[in-house]
């Protein structure tokens, strides 16, 4: 009988991975700079070409200009970094910001295996750490599911530590690799600093998983608000304007940090809604990453 995870994953590759598989190839830049690692021979020179790959020995032999021919290495290490913290544990039943992010890193890890690279994981809540080594199967993909779905159960309560969370995956991609961040971005750690010493080795996309109820707050009359983070608790009136003000004002303020830091550290992030349908979101963001790296 099938397990959840593989139930999930059968679901996300008939409904999501289908429709994306080929767009995500030439969504990124190689891992690798310059015009390639692969010497695959020599061609004439023709007007426009780039006269720093003529073969210098072989144009005086020949007493014609040549040049050298590389094919572009593709194939990379791509690296998730989850945020398994208590705030993702946020939203509805069954399509909470948990959810979204096991199904958006099945998607992802699917993609990227499918087109020959490998792919690893990092599970990451304040205290405990969780590395899966890249892979390229079928059955990886599986292993990174079924142990998101493990440590979602194990997750205890603590403030998320964001630039812990980004160190460790700086100090586990010791070589040039694409890092996908998947979190909310919600917690406390100077994250900027080290997001720009991860950003100026890697290649870092950030994917921000949001729930309505990170940004509104409701009408209700007294309501219990509770911290998702530390689990506290609090009686509040939510129809009093001044306690609207202030919440609407904290939101936004953490937008505009959020999306200075990022611009500083020139990693690009996306918006992933929990309410939106996953295959058009990510076809966005291909769109748009594909724009950027043109």
């Amino acid at each position: 009988m099938a397990t959840a995870t593989e139930r999930l994953l059968l679901r996300l590759e008939w409904k999501v991975v289908r429709r994306l598989d080929g767009r995500l190839q030439g969504a990124h830049r190689t891992a690798h700079r310059g015009p390639g690692i692969d010497f695959t021979g020599l061609r004439a020179y023709v007007d426009g070409d780039d006269a720093r790959q003529i073969d210098w020995n072989v144009t005086a032999r020949l007493d014609e200009p040549y040049l050298r021919v590389f094919t572009e290495d593709r194939e990379l290490t791509v690296w998730l970094v989850l945020d398994r913290s208590a705030s993702m544990t946020a939203g509805r039943p069954g399509r909470g910001k948990h959810d979204v992010l096991a199904e958006l890193a099945l998607v992802l890890a699917r993609l990227f295996s499918r087109g020959g690279n490998r792919v690893g994981a990092l599970l990451y809540d304040t205290g405990m750490l969780r590395v899966i080594p890249p892979g390229t199967s079928r059955r990886h993909v599986l292993r990174i599911g079924m142990e998101i779905d493990r440590t979602a159960r194990a997750r205890g309560r603590a403030t998320t530590d964001l630039a812990e969370m980004l160190d460790a995956a700086g100090r586990l991609a010791r070589r040039r690799a694409l890092i996908l961040v998947l979190s909310d971005f919600i917690g406390e750690g100077d994250w900027e600093r080290s997001l720009q010493r991860l950003a100026r080795r890697h290649e870092v996309v950030a994917l921000r998983i949001v729930d309505a109820a990170d940004d509104v707050l409701p009408d209700a009359g007294l309501i219990v608000v509770e911290d998702a983070e530390t689990g506290e608790q609090l009686v509040v009136d939510s129809g009093d304007p001044l306690l609207r003000v202030r919440f609407r004002a904290a939101v936004d303020e953490r937008e505009a940090r959020l999306v200075a830091g990022m611009r500083r550290a020139r990693v690009p992030v996306h918006r992933i809604d929990t309410d939106r349908d996953l295959a058009e979101t990510l076809v966005e963001v291909v769109a748009r990453n594909r724009d950027r790296t043109a």
